[in-house]
């Protein structure tokens, strides 16, 4: 298994892998401590470096075929996509509703009063969490819940769904049908963040900005909010 993605959570993954006596053949992350966990071979990838460009690297190192994306922010492409490895996204969010960045989904997602959020297991193609969907971890939104708490909780949501799916994953079994689609299909990248001045009068608006631990591991989130903070307070 080939490990892509940054941080606690794909740290968390490969040992849990290591442990349960799966191969951990390459981890490809901007942290090579994220590899000591697991003891497998580490490829540096920086943020702005194209995972696509390692396609030879990566189709090599692999004994299985299988390559899991957990916190991982690098978007699968040609010539990746066509070497016949089995891409498998952790997505802190249901799908298709909370495609794009985790951080901003749930922002909206507490600004349109959703109750409810989680993880979704999907196949990667050519989109952007648009793969098919396989599994689920679903939660409810507290009446009071922050931002920070949501995350946190999508987080467990993912490790949680990682651990249950691997061993069939692994077995290359199918798993249980998923529940009906979370609808409406819907995209939060950076550009969705234009919105938010328009959320200044909004009752959830505090609840959904605070981010708390998190704010430095979404910094254009965290930016957008520093700048319309201090109008969203005078109302």
């Amino acid at each position: 298994m080939i490990f892509v993605g940054d941080g606690a959570l794909l740290r968390r993954a490969v040992l849990h892998a290591a442990e349960q006596g799966h191969p951990v053949d390459l981890v490809c992350s901007e942290n090579p401590q994220d590899a000591t966990v697991g003891e497998a071979p580490h490829l540096h990838l920086p943020t702005p470096v194209d995972v696509n460009a390692h396609a030879d690297a990566l189709a090599h190192a692999s004994s299985d075929g299988i390559v899991w994306s957990l916190n991982n922010r690098r978007i699968f492409r040609a010539p990746l996509l066509a070497r016949g490895l089995r891409i498998l996204n952790v997505h802190n969010g249901l799908l298709p509703r909370h495609r794009g960045l985790p951080s901003v989904a749930v922002l909206f997602a507490l600004l349109n009063g959703e109750h409810e959020y989680g993880a979704t297991l999907h196949e990667v193609d050519a989109g952007i969490d648009t793969g098919r969907v396989l599994a689920e971890h679903r939660f409810p939104i507290a009446p009071d819940a922050r931002h920070f708490q949501v995350m946190l909780r999508g987080v467990r949501a993912c490790q949680t769904l990682f651990e249950e799916t691997l061993p069939a994953i692994a077995a290359g079994t199918p798993l249980p049908s998923p529940p009906a689609p979370a609808g409406p299909q819907a995209y939060y990248g950076t550009r969705a963040l234009a919105r938010l001045a328009s959320h200044h009068n909004h009752p959830a608006y505090l609840r959904a900005t605070d981010l708390g631990p998190f704010a430095t591991h979404a910094p254009e989130l965290a930016a957008a909010i520093t700048t319309a903070g201090p109008a969203a307070r005078t109302h």
